[in-house]
């Protein structure tokens, strides 16, 4: 098979994983007594995220070649999430955990095991890219491409998807089980992580590589933190972290609002298909996000970075806002749509606009490191602590009623998007990069 075509698969998979569970997670978790930790289940991601990659990069550098390390960390991770199916099953439809701490101990295990899988993909696309003499500025991207793919396409899935009375279909009418609500998306997950394990044995070798020895702050890229002692490098990292506080809010919580609506007391609204049909519905913003990428170079070019920037934090504004605004019926669900298209911006703009800016303003030696040092920033710090944040004011303006979580969701949105108003704000002030 050809190699980017074997490639193009393995980003498939990868991302697969991902979309599977990512934002449709709170539906389940509500039903499952676990609805006040939703939260806790998106800041997991960021915890691990801080330490997680590093140490996996040092073990695919010195001692597992990255292909075989793939495989494994995906075999682990697909196993405990395989776990919290069965839990999820053993529990029932609809029915609470009992083992609510084992649960999130599964999950912590596969999320810490799948987060390192993202970066180590990378690295098996451009070895075996480099290594067969195709440039990878030109080819990666188009292989990258089929990663959102993936995502998009389990995220219909678990949309669509229904398993009732041991018979499987898919639908879009409501009230069915659909796997957005229940355990399955877990099996989804799980089964894929095992099929992209053993896929991963079939991929090209990535030959371990002597190098130098390296002190143990250059192993973990800590050498990178002395970017901060530049006020301008200190400036940009700070804002990353205090955005990178946007990027899991609606991950977690898109879901369980647009669901909320099924319960309201006017049935256009209740049995509106947006309502019925979340994750389809947010699916939306991942198309959007595939479609940015290809803007960011004219906008560079247009309006540099600080520009660039400000138009992401500014996204994050319509994002939050037109939540906050609209509703699942005619004309309030453009709204929803309208946000759903702004996270293209909002997500793209900020991630790759701002590693693109790491990469020009530090030295060669350390590129690595401070990329490591912007995404535990984002990621890492910024999400853990933003989805915490988060939940508390979630877990303050609504409460979970008949499997649904309802109550003053304006207020929530309005508060995230004054939040992120304020960032771009004092951004646009206090930041200003070096002219080009």
């Amino acid at each position: 098979m050809n190699l980017k075509i074997r490639l193009a698969v393995m980003n498939f998979l990868e991302f697969a994983v991902w979309g599977a569970y990512l934002t449709c997670m709170g539906n389940y978790l509500g039903s499952a007594g676990l609805g006040a930790q939703i939260a806790w289940f998106y800041a997991i991601q960021g915890i691990v995220s801080i330490f997680m990659p590093a140490i996996m990069g040092v073990i695919a550098d010195k001692f597992i070649q990255p292909q075989r390390l793939l495989g494994i960390c995906h075999l682990v991770a697909g196993a405990a999430m395989l776990g919290c199916f069965y839990m999820g099953l053993s529990a029932g439809f609809g029915c609470e955990i009992p083992n609510k701490a084992l649960f999130i101990a599964l999950y912590a295990l596969s999320v810490a095991f799948f987060m390192p899988t993202i970066a180590l993909a990378n690295t098996v696309a451009f070895t075996a890219l480099k290594d067969n003499n195709f440039d990878t500025v030109s080819d990666f991207p188009p292989i990258r491409v089929l990663g959102t793919i993936g995502f998009i396409a389990t995220m219909w899935f678990v949309n669509c998807a229904v398993w009732e009375n041991g018979s499987f279909s898919f639908t879009l009418a409501e009230n069915a089980h659909k796997f957005q609500y229940t355990y399955m998306q877990f099996f989804v997950s799980g089964v894929l992580s095992v099929v992209l394990f053993l896929y991963c044995f079939t991929l090209p070798e990535c030959r371990l590589e002597k190098k130098p020895s390296a002190s143990l702050a250059e192993t973990f890229g800590l050498d990178a933190f002395k970017l901060f002692k530049t006020r301008r490098m200190a400036l940009f990292f700070i804002f990353s972290a205090m955005l990178g506080m946007s990027l899991q809010v609606t991950n977690g919580y898109a879901g369980p609002f647009i669901t909320s609506f099924k319960g309201s007391a006017d049935e256009l609204v209740a049995t509106s298909f947006a309502a019925n049909n979340a994750t389809l519905l947010t699916s939306i913003s991942q198309i959007s996000e595939a479609l940015c990428i290809l803007m960011i170079p004219f906008f560079l070019r247009r309006f540099g970075i600080k520009g660039v920037m400000l138009m992401s934090m500014f996204a994050w504004v319509f994002r939050f806002g037109f939540f906050g605004l609209g509703n699942p019926a005619m004309p309030g669900v453009i709204l929803f749509i309208l946000s759903c298209i702004v996270y293209g911006v909002a997500f793209d703009f900020f991630n790759v606009s701002g590693a693109m800016f790491v990469d020009q303003e530090c030295a060669p030696s350390i590129k690595a490191s401070a990329q490591g040092l912007f995404m535990l920033m984002t990621n890492g710090l910024g999400a853990t602590i933003g989805t915490l944040a988060a939940g508390e004011i979630v877990n303050h303006f609504c409460t979970w009623q008949n499997g649904y979580l309802t109550g003053n969701w304006q207020a929530c949105w309005f508060i995230f998007a004054g939040f992120a108003l304020c960032v771009g704000v004092a951004f646009a002030i206090v930041f200003n990069p070096k002219k080009q």
